[in-house]
């Protein structure tokens, strides 16, 4: 077979893509992307969940040149900064949910993953503790794929294949939504040898999954109770994405720490960190001979990418985008709604923030139709669970989710399908209700 490309794509079959199954972007405008054959279509899923505050804003393309002009980047290891990494983390310390945290810069969720990880062993070590070194996750969990992120993982078809049952071995996994299975299995292995839970406020990758009605209260005191870290990963959920600048304030939490990504810059630099409460940093801080953290990547606090997230902040507040999702949030469920009447849907679950997951019967592929909603224009992507991802950019019209919806109704009724669902079509075209 020949190959027609150098790239290696994640996450991706790629003898399918060099036998042409590849779709490649090469515009983007606000809540639509363009394709390299001419097709303009409705980013449904703000590529990984990033896109925040649309594509093409020239404003954050002109923050970049600006600060690329002066200083592209200076490394922040020892003694050396640069000022956009300092004034990015006082304003982000400004507006955490954590009170009086520090933060810790590096390139991306998956880097931010490995951080609060090596950071949680490291505190415990430092506590005279050595032996807490487990951390626990929960089942369709997704937190990156470095060395932390693919042991903690949920989803098991992450952590196969590479010889061993998870490549940090001091790691555990407990059902989503299950309190008492966190209580129980945290007393199982002992409490003295458990370092933290991770756990995403809303599980994304792993199938739109939303916390039970008192889930995580109830996962913050078992912590407490056990004296165990708890981590929040806020990689997909921060900036925006709930309704609220971090679920942790949504669901009034008070983590340890919280991870964070994506949204940052709405993907238009490579970005992410740590937020790190007082209890973790103050031993680092706090005497003369206090331990050095010896943990950081090459980018940690990339000038550009903090001038960068600086602007993207600046157009969340001045056009009050955060606020525009909390409004879209009932549209968007009113539009899934009506997706959810479909024979082939097992579970459509939303109703906090643009985010939404539609899942499928398992005789008709989440894949295909996103494959089928392209002829409608509509970009979507199939994540675990055969559950279709809808994540749209805060900027997204009202009409555009009732569009959504009308793509996947007529994916769902697609000649092709109907002899695999042994029905004709279920439900009529779907509009505006407005």
């Amino acid at each position: 077979m020949s190959h027609t490309s150098a790239l290696w794509q994640p996450q991706a079959h790629m003898p399918s893509l060099a036998a042409g199954d590849r779709l490649t972007i090469v515009e983007g405008d606000g809540a639509m992307v363009t394709t390299d054959d001419g097709r303009v279509l409705l980013d449904a899923t703000a590529g990984l969940w990033h896109a925040n505050i649309g594509h093409g804003r020239a404003r954050l393309a002109e923050a970049a040149a600006a600060q690329m002009r002066r200083l592209e980047t200076y490394h922040t290891f020892g003694r050396i900064v640069n000022d956009q990494a300092l004034a990015l983390a006082d304003r982000l310390a400004a507006m955490s949910p954590i009170e009086d945290p520090k933060v810790f810069w590096v390139s991306g969720g998956s880097d931010a993953i490995d951080t609060a990880g090596k950071l949680t062993r490291r505190f415990w070590q430092h506590q005279g503790q050595a032996n807490k070194r487990i951390i626990i996750s929960r089942d369709s969990s997704y937190h990156g794929l470095h060395a932390f992120g693919t042991s903690l993982a949920g989803i098991p078809v992450n952590r196969e294949g590479y010889g061993s049952e998870s490549l940090i071995p001091e790691t555990a996994r407990v059902p989503a939504n299950d309190a008492d299975a966190l209580d129980a299995e945290i007393v199982r292995l002992g409490p003295d040898r458990v370092a933290a839970v991770f756990a995403e406020p809303i599980i994304g990758t792993g199938g739109v999954i939303l916390p039970a009605p008192g889930y995580l209260q109830r996962l913050e005191e078992i912590c407490r109770e056990h004296d165990v870290l708890l981590v929040l990963d806020e990689v997909i959920t921060g900036f925006g994405r709930t309704g609220e600048m971090f679920a942790t304030q949504l669901f009034d939490l008070h983590p340890d720490m919280i991870v964070m990504a994506k949204g940052i810059t709405s993907g238009y630099a490579p970005l992410g960190g740590v937020l790190i409460g007082p209890r973790v940093w103050h031993p680092f801080f706090d005497s003369p001979d206090a331990p050095i953290f010896r943990h950081g990547v090459t980018f940690s606090g990339h000038a550009t990418a903090c001038a960068v997230a600086q602007a993207n902040l600046d157009v969340l507040e001045e056009e009050d985008l955060v606020a525009r999702v909390a409004e879209l949030a009932p549209e968007l469920e009113r539009a899934m709604a009506q997706v959810a009447k479909h024979p082939s849907v097992v579970e459509v679950r939303t109703g906090i923030g643009l985010l939404a997951g539609i899942q499928l019967i398992d005789e008709v592929s989440a894949d295909l139709i996103t494959r089928v909603c392209l002829e409608s224009g509509v970009l979507l992507r199939a994540i675990t669970g055969n559950t279709l991802q809808i994540s749209p950019p805060f900027v997204v019209e009202a009409g555009a989710l009732w569009r959504i919806a009308g793509a996947i109704a007529v994916a769902l009724d697609h000649p092709d399908l109907q002899e695999v669902q042994g029905h004709g079509p279920q439900l009529d075209h779907i509009e505006d209700d407005d």
